[in-house]
């Protein structure tokens, strides 16, 4: 590597997780030349990487790895590998004798949200106040355009949490819009929104919604320039070699921009918490039938969320760069013959062909 020997037909491989750690003498020209960049795998990966690791598996004739591949987004191949054998260890329990879709959506389950603890004995009280808030989130996500789909809500303790709304997007995400993120900041204050519209008190329960929301928000602020103080970055943050974590972060900023900072930050809660709130306080009775639902099934999928929310229609985005006119489609032949004849047709004609 340090360029004395003449060492020819010898390719040198090196992999790291820490490229912005590496010493710059390591990638001087001659001696790493190419950077090969692997990233998550994308639906047509993952799809790839389903057909291997269930190649040894026998599957049941309703197990679409499509599917699968397509609710997965973020999953690495070793996260894969750990959802077929899953689900093979589910069929094997059952003594099935293939895998089916069932076991592929249970282990899903298990990987995204945590092991069901159904042993864990909750009180009616505490159960209702969850099926409260995960109604919340649910309903609020289902409600607003930009957020993603919801997929699926439970009151089954999963991991650590006494509840959890899974929400899935369509499509792989690599940006994200500051409509997408303030509909993301909804969702996770409509939990505490509804407990105190609904019940009339506020539990610990929402720790991690406001842990998460105010990291995104801090982050619309200093990072993304997502805030009324502008296009503009705030702190230089340190990162400790060998330990891949952000542990020291530097101050490039007075008290005063520290102080807007904050009221920007606290703005943007406040702004989508009434956001929640308003949609939550229109849709009282979807949300308290959301919660019976809950109450009742403890499991409810996007199928049975619609049914009580009614589908709300995504709105395609359509690509319009500034200064450009949106050009209207051109009208068929079928549309002008009928325009013509509704212009040409007396009052009489109308009529008759009204009635």
């Amino acid at each position: 590597m340090d360029g004395f020997d003449s060492n020819e037909g010898i390719i040198v491989i090196a992999a790291t997780n820490r490229p912005d750690i590496l010493d710059s003498a390591l990638l001087r020209p001659g001696r790493f030349d190419r950077r090969i960049v692997v990233n998550m795998p994308d639906v047509k990966g993952r799809e790839e990487i389903l057909k291997v690791h269930t190649r040894k598996i026998p599957l049941d004739q309703d197990v679409d790895l499509k599917v699968i591949a397509r609710s997965t987004p973020g999953f690495s191949g070793a996260d894969l590998a750990n959802l077929v054998n899953e689900a093979a260890l589910i069929a094997a329990r059952k003594g099935q004798d293939k895998v089916t879709m069932a076991d592929m959506e249970y282990a899903k389950d298990k990987v995204l949200m945590g092991v069901e603890r159904r042993s864990m004995i909750i009180s009616d009280e505490e159960k209702k106040c969850t099926a409260v808030h995960e109604a919340g989130h649910a309903l609020v996500a289902a409600l607003i355009p930009e957020a993603d789909p919801i997929h699926k809500v439970t009151i089954i303790p999963r991991g650590l949490a006494l509840g959890v709304t899974q929400q899935l997007p369509l499509d792989d995400r690599y940006t994200y819009s500051k409509d997408y993120l303030e509909a993301q900041l909804s969702v996770l204050l409509a939990g505490r929104v509804a407990e105190q519209l609904f019940l009339n008190k506020i539990t610990t329960g929402a720790a991690s919604d406001f842990e998460k929301a105010t990291e995104i928000a801090r982050k619309m602020v200093c990072q993304w320039g997502m805030s009324d103080l502008g296009p503009l970055t705030f702190g230089e943050r340190d990162d400790l070699i060998f330990l891949g974590r952000e542990l020291a972060a530097h101050r490039n900023f007075s008290e005063r921009t520290a102080e807007l900072i904050d009221e920007e930050v606290k703005k943007i809660i406040s702004r989508n918490y009434h956001r929640a709130e308003e949609l939550l306080k229109k849709n009282r009775r979807k949300l308290i039938r959301l919660a019976k639902a809950l109450l009742e099934k403890e499991v409810l999928d996007s199928d049975e969320i619609a049914q009580i929310v009614g589908r709300i229609k995504k709105p395609k985005p359509t690509i319009i760069f500034p200064g450009e006119k949106r050009i209207s489609p051109q009208p068929t032949l079928a549309t002008t013959i009928a325009k013509e004849r509704t212009s040409n047709s007396g009052p009489e004609e109308s009529n008759q062909e009204q009635s």
